[in-house]
């Protein structure tokens, strides 16, 4: 099959047409690849930053995000047929410790993640346990399929926060930033108040629904937000960024008793004062990781079902597998927001 693998220890990945097919075990499913999307984790392992380098076993195939149809099934499957169209839950876990078992299966000890741990989707075929199988409503485009996983990450971040009749503030509108605005608008929140600093992406939040979408660099935004709070703050911060700036910033713009829920993850440790942000403050924090399995499923099915989610504008860019390098350069780059790569749609 044709596949993009991790082939050195260093920068970009490579490409196969010989690479052999995943070995199927019982409780297995085959998927034949069609879209794949290419996220943040994909372009730490392209520049083979310090986490990948600590992390990604070089040879792994890469990507985590996609829809396809099933082309085969283990002998014990028993839930799932030939050519049905699949998204998969990307956290695969053997669940039998704590959090398994109590509804956490996402942060559990002995999480695999594929793509990062083990092989991945920028593949034709990618074989998933049954359990990790997630069976597409035929009224979602395989474009809304495929980015799954990324929307999974805002809804769970949203629905943590309790963002219902709140002010909301977002730091940091990349992908998941921009998700997390039409989603924030879905679920009711009254007011949405944005932070970024390439202004292409603060003009989008604006179009999906932020009242003010103001420039990072400038730390005036800080008291506009307060101001327009009631001179307290915004009820509910979601950091998405992981930038020092915004994560100090962001917690300044928090109304006391407010709640943070924080998936940005920062580069390095920083000053933070947890007297004046947290503690005297009385607030609430949230650490999001990953999805809910599978409550953030169902919860996103009937969103997008809805018909509440804006989500076209994010997804800007298609390339065919073969020309992935012009597919990551447009993602780095910052040319596009959300690139896919067609693999076999």
């Amino acid at each position: 099959m044709r596949a993009l693998y991790k082939h050195h220890a260093g920068t970009k990945l490579a490409f196969d047409i010989d690479r052999p097919e995943p070995t199927l075990g019982p409780n297995e499913v085959l998927i034949r690849v069609a879209l794949a999307g290419i996220c943040g984790t994909d372009r730490h392992i392209w520049e083979w930053d310090s986490w990948a380098a600590s992390r990604v076993p070089v040879g792994i195939v890469t990507g985590h995000e996609f829809v396809g149809h099933i082309e085969r099934v283990g002998a014990a499957v028993t839930r799932y047929t030939v050519g049905q169209r699949v998204s998969a839950e990307g956290h695969i876990t053997k669940g039998s410790d704590y959090n398994s078992r109590t509804g956490n299966a996402h942060i559990a000890q002995d999480v695999e993640v594929i793509g990062v741990d083990r092989d991945g989707c920028f593949a034709d075929f990618i074989a998933m346990p049954e359990e990790n199988i997630w069976p597409m409503h035929p009224d979602i485009p395989d474009a809304f399929g495929a980015v799954m996983d990324p929307l999974g990450n805002a809804v769970h971040t949203v629905m943590e926060a309790g963002v219902s009749a709140r002010s909301v503030l977002i730091t940091g509108v990349g992908v998941i930033g921009l998700m997390a605005v039409t989603v924030a608008k879905a679920a009711g929140a009254s007011r949405i108040f944005c932070t970024d600093v390439d202004p292409r992406r603060l003009a989008l939040a604006r179009k999906l629904g932020a009242v003010e979408a103001y420039d990072a660099r400038d730390p005036s935004w800080v008291d506009d937000v307060r101001k327009n709070c009631r001179g307290e703050g915004a009820d509910v911060l979601l950091e998405m960024s992981g930038a020092e700036s915004a994560f100090n910033q962001g917690f300044a713009a928090l109304r006391n008793g407010g709640k943070a829920a924080l998936l940005g993850v920062p580069g390095k440790t920083f000053p933070f004062d947890f007297n004046e942000h947290v503690i005297f403050k009385g607030v609430t924090i949230v650490g999001i990781y990953g999805r809910r399995m599978f409550k953030t499923w169902y919860q996103m099915e009937e969103l997008l079902l809805s018909g509440r989610l804006e989500l076209d504008d994010i997804l800007t860019h298609e390339f065919p597998l073969e020309q992935f390098e012009e597919a990551f350069e447009t993602m780095i780059s910052g040319e596009g927001i959300k690139v896919m790569l067609n693999i076999g749609g």
